[in-house]
This record gives C-alpha cells, structure tokens and sequence, in this order.
C-alpha cells in the first residue's frame, strides 16, 4: 500500500450519479495544482465517455490480471462490473503533486479512508431525486443505465452523513467555489509555518 507522505493529500469525490461530481472535481482542480487519478472499469463506456479521460476502460480478463497482480489500490464489483484505483497511479500522480483527487463510489471511498484516515477528505455531492433524473436523461443515458443508476440513489445517500463536507449541487459555479473555499482553508491550516 502507498504511503501518503508530508503534504500529500487525497480529495474524493462522491455521491449520485448524475450530481455532478465529475465536472465539480474538474473545476475545483484548476483552481489548485491537483491532478487526478482515473479509475479502471470492465463496463462499457457511455457515448459520452473516452478511454483515458472518464476512465480507462478495459476486459474483465484484463482486470482480474491486474487484480491477480495486485496492482489496484482498491477494486469494487457494482452491477457486474468492476472498478479499480491502480497504485502505480496514485503514485505517480504524487511525485509531481501534493494534492490528488478521485471521483468514486461510496464502497471505494470508504476503503480509502479506511487506509489513509485524515490524508483523505471526502466531499458528498449530491442533487435531489428528480434532478439527477433530469441530468440523467438530459445525458442521453438510456434507460437501462437510468434505472441502474437509481436503484442506487438511496443507498448512495446513505453515505453523505459519513463524508467530511457534503454539498447540494444547484448551481456548479457555487458549488465549486463553496468545495475551494474549504480546501483553501483546510491547505492554510496545514502551512507549518518554519519561518522565524
């Protein structure tokens, strides 16, 4: 298991499909020198998706090599289909930055702050039922993925309470300010000052 070092952080974001976490994490990362890391899935990917960008998608025969190496810092099966975290990309990410995030599932963010304890910070990001319903189509998401998506909706909200910060995503602009203002605080509590 990597060993999250000094000034190292690891921000995750979670919650329902379809409440914008993704495009959240992007926009929060621009304001800090935060790179992020890509998880691995055996499904398929979404017409809206590109290997590399959303996530690197790959054969389940692929992913349980991986697996049978070791190489996933975390690994979940939902609906079928797996998820992996692999370390070599966290690690990676590290040695050019302090600051790493990750869009997950609430099982994979759990078994990463299980790990790294205070080195994570969760953020719950969330949208009403109706609302993720109307991103989901509005994402062309066909029906199959629609209702897969919230048949999850519940137990995914059951999570929120266990997160760090959680934040109703109304409007993606004040959301993400709101996510920035909390890591700018939580970064200057962290400066040890040496300076005397």
């Amino acid at each position: 298991m990597y060993n999250i070092k000094g000034k190292e952080k690891l921000f995750i974001y979670t919650g329902p499909d379809g409440s914008g976490r993704k495009t959240i994490a992007k926009m929060v990362a621009t304001t800090f020198d935060m790179e992020t890391v890509l998880s691995y899935t055996t499904r398929p990917p979404r017409h809206y998706e590109q290997d590399g960008e959303d996530y690197y998608f790959i054969s389940e025969e692929n992913f349980k090599m991986m697996e049978a190496k070791d190489e996933f810092l975390e690994s979940v099966e939902i609906d079928g289909f797996h998820y992996g975290i692999r370390e070599e990309d966290v690690v990676k990410a590290f040695e050019n930055h302090n600051l790493v995030y990750l869009t997950l599932n609430p099982e994979g963010t759990e078994k990463l702050k299980q790990m790294y304890g205070d080195r994570v910070m969760r953020f719950f990001i969330y949208a009403d039922r109706d609302t993720v319903l109307e991103r989901l189509k509005a994402r062309n998401e066909s029906d199959e993925d629609i209702t897969r998506h919230m048949n999850h909706y519940h137990d995914t909200m059951l999570y929120k309470n266990n997160c760090e910060h959680s934040f109703e995503n109304f409007d993606l602009p004040q959301a993400s300010f709101q996510i920035s203002e909390v890591i700018e605080k939580f970064l200057d509590r962290d400066i040890i000052v040496t300076d005397y």
